[in-house]
């Protein structure tokens, strides 16, 4: 094989693997019903006048299916984190006992999961675009080769659709996955 459509074959396969990893991180921040600590992920809280991640100034943790609790290392920190959790805006009420922080993971309403699930098949078809995406880059860098002759270039298109194939499956099957994880009560 042509060591140029090599270089692009994987190239190619480096971006496409690049749209998976960013599908699924963007898909863990949609929540499915039950608590996770990474719910709280993007929570930022001042610590000592800089914005830090609450993951950096307490323990996080989900001791049941409904409840996440907040464990600061510094007792003082308590007001800001339940600040930080307000101001994240992600639809919980922290409750403070003077400890810890608790939250009580409100059960999915049906609606609020379609919202969800569609959200998730949102985030699918941006994956799906990237990858049709660095399909349509490589078949024409694979065009613009003048050392590869007509049989190398329609092999190599042939290898790219394949690819792309294999990742928009891969990208369905992520999805699937994750509706069903959504519309579970």
């Amino acid at each position: 094989m042509n060591e140029d459509i090599k270089f692009i074959l994987d190239s190619t396969k480096e971006a496409m693997d690049n749209a998976i990893k960013h599908l699924e991180k963007q898909l863990v921040n949609i929540r499915a019903g039950k608590a996770s600590p990474s719910m709280l992920g993007s929570v930022m809280v001042d610590y000592y006048g800089s914005q830090t991640p609450l993951s950096q100034v307490a323990n996080v943790n989900t001791p049941d299916g409904r409840t996440i609790t907040v464990q600061p290392w510094e007792k003082s920190m308590l007001q800001e984190i339940e600040r930080g959790i307000m101001i994240a805006n992600l639809g919980f009420n922290p409750m403070n006992n003077g400890e810890t922080i608790i939250i009580n993971v409100p059960p999915l309403t049906e609606e609020r999961r379609r919202d969800l699930a569609k959200q998730a098949k949102s985030e699918a078809e941006d994956a799906k675009i990237s990858v049709r995406s660095a399909r349509k880059d490589a078949n024409n860098e694979i065009k613009d080769l003048e050392d590869a002759s007509e049989d190398q270039q329609k092999n190599a298109e042939i290898d790219v659709q394949q690819m792309t194939d294999k990742y928009v499956k891969r990208i369905d099957d992520i999805l699937d996955v994750k509706e069903k994880e959504i519309m579970t009560v």
